[in-house]
């Protein structure tokens, strides 16, 4: 619990207790018909207040009965005034803890790897943001083309509904450069990292349990890094695969009208990896290495047969699936599919892409958004995300 926290709440147990003993003092006066509070106010004021100053206490009989309303009447209007400080109190202590107070942004370390916390109240709920697949940074860019700046914007964007981040970098990549050779790892070493991750946060903050966000192929790391963790609060899934990644990466292959002369080679390949055997890039097309090089080919293998519906039902946690309808990677088929596992919702964000932007289905209209980091998240999914936290923490 935050110091400044436990200071205003003994204040405000303080004061309630203060306004309790006049309450109390206040009731007992009225039963044996006495003033509540002894005063030296004028003669009209006092009377005005039903409070009769001691020269007038032999007045006729015929007048007690009004002086005793008078009494209550006060006395009804003293516990008012005082429920009403009590309630303002309470007020100004919330306002003073929760008012408009900048979110602190710091670096933060979980052995060698690296990432970016930003925190208002270590009370408040915190989620950790895996990026997708490939050489894809804290910030959700990457040295292939890709700057959208998408998950700084969602980590903002979650501060301002006082929702905690930490977002990350990869091992061996930007900044966990030293937590080992990107190229060795696999899905159990990045499992491995996020439980890492999710530790590190709890010691850092306080924290009972850590929000897990995976975005595009993320979303099938967190699914598998949750299973037989308590500490895990839920699992967000955003535009994640809901087939295995062998057939999202056929469907995307076919999809481009450019890959036709490539394709039957690619599709060869593809099957190659899924069989479990490795592939001889020697003679490969150009265009063909980035995706199958290979350093990358141990991955791929250990991969590409994953079933994310199955990762979900494993991870036996409540679940949102949020997806764009103008996603051109990651379909709304796939999120259907994902939301076959039990404790899972799914919301649909309309025109929002791939990289979380508002963008046309129109592919290279829809593309242009990957390299503009100056637009805007979509709008309703971060509200989709504080919804799904606050009904759920």
């Amino acid at each position: 619990m935050d110091a400044t926290v436990m200071v205003w709440l003994i204040g405000g147990l303080g004061a309630l207790l203060i306004m309790m003993i006049v309450v109390v003092t206040i009731a007992r006066s009225m039963d044996s018909g006495r003033p509540a509070i002894k005063t030296s106010l004028p003669g009209p004021l006092a009377r005005s207040l039903g409070i009769e100053p001691k020269a007038s206490q032999a007045a006729p009989d015929d007048d007690s009965e009004s002086a005793k309303k008078k009494k209550q009447t006060a006395g009804a209007l003293s516990v008012a005034a005082t429920i009403a400080a009590i309630i303002g109190v309470i007020s100004f202590a919330k306002g003073f803890n929760d008012g408009d107070i900048m979110p602190a942004i710091s670096e933060i370390s979980a052995g060698e790897l690296r990432g970016t916390l930003v925190n208002v109240r270590n009370r408040d709920p915190v989620v950790l943001i895996v990026p997708g697949s490939g050489p894809t940074d804290r910030d959700g860019n990457s040295p292939l083309g890709v700057k959208t700046d998408a998950y700084r914007l969602l980590a903002d964007d979650l501060a301002g509904e006082d929702i905690a981040s930490v977002r990350i970098d990869k091992r061996g990549m930007f900044g966990s450069a030293g937590a080992g050779d990107p190229s060795a790892a696999t899905p159990a070493a990045y499992v491995s990292d996020i439980h890492t991750w999710i530790d590190a946060i709890k010691a850092e903050r306080g924290s009972d349990c850590v929000w897990l966000l995976g975005h595009s192929e993320g979303a099938l790391m967190v699914s598998l890094a949750a299973e037989g963790r308590k500490d895990v609060c839920a699992l967000i899934l955003v535009a994640g695969m809901g087939r295995k990644m062998g057939d999202v990466i056929r469907g995307q292959l076919r999809a481009n009208p450019a890959n036709a002369p490539i394709l039957d080679e690619a599709l060869a390949a593809l099957s190659e990896l899924e069989a479990g055997r490795h592939v001889d890039t020697t003679n490969m097309t150009p265009a063909l290495l980035s995706l199958f090089a290979p350093q990358v080919q141990d991955y791929l293998i250990a991969t590409l047969t994953i079933d994310p519906v199955e990762a979900v039902r494993r991870a036996r946690k409540q679940t949102l699936i949020v997806q764009g309808t103008t996603d051109i990677q990651v379909s709304i088929e796939d999120a259907k599919l994902l939301n076959r596992a039990p404790k899972t919702k799914l919301r649909l964000v309309n025109n929002m892409n791939h990289v979380l932007k508002e963008a046309p289905i129109e592919r290279a209209a829809n593309l242009a958004t990957y390299t503009d980091p100056s637009l805007p998240l979509a709008t309703d999914f971060v509200g989709q995300i504080e919804d799904f936290i606050e009904n759920n923490d």
